[in-house]
């Protein structure tokens, strides 16, 4: 039976507190992706980011695309999170962690389900830099 976890954090999030979720049993493979905070965007300085949700919404879109990347990829394990309010340089966004039999598939899984993530969740964000505050586009 796959083993799927998915949060939304509002005030912190733990890549490797999450990695220890992974069923690991019948896995060659963990892959991982930890998104970051960048201190700088096109040489200006970012403060921070500020992520809004649907909270109710997101974590039933985050529950369904770590279900299908089960389905599609075959993979056995896949611990999602991602963060909302205020986000600094260095700290972590979003962490995903795919348990799978071969590495292949794992990272396969990864870097589908960051691509949907970012199309799919009802997040929105805004930078807060130096030079003023800039709604990115798209959800994610």
């Amino acid at each position: 039976m796959p083993r799927v976890v998915v949060r939304v954090e509002s005030e912190s999030l733990d890549p490797e507190a999450l990695r220890g979720l992974v069923d690991a049993e019948g896995c060659g493979s963990v892959v991982s992706f930890v998104g970051l905070t960048r201190g700088s965007d096109e040489g200006v300085e970012v403060e921070r980011l500020e992520f809004d949700a649907w909270e109710e919404k997101l974590p039933s879109v985050l529950n369904g695309l770590a279900l299908d990347a089960v389905e599609r990829f075959g993979v056995t394990s896949v611990i999602m999170a991602h963060r909302t309010g205020v986000v600094l340089p260095a700290e972590p966004i979003v962490c995903i962690h795919v348990g799978s039999p071969h590495r292949a598939e794992g990272f396969e899984a990864c870097s589908w389900l960051i691509t949907e993530l970012k199309a799919q969740a009802p997040l929105w964000k805004k930078e807060v830099r130096s030079d003023g505050e800039v709604w990115k586009a798209g959800l994610g």
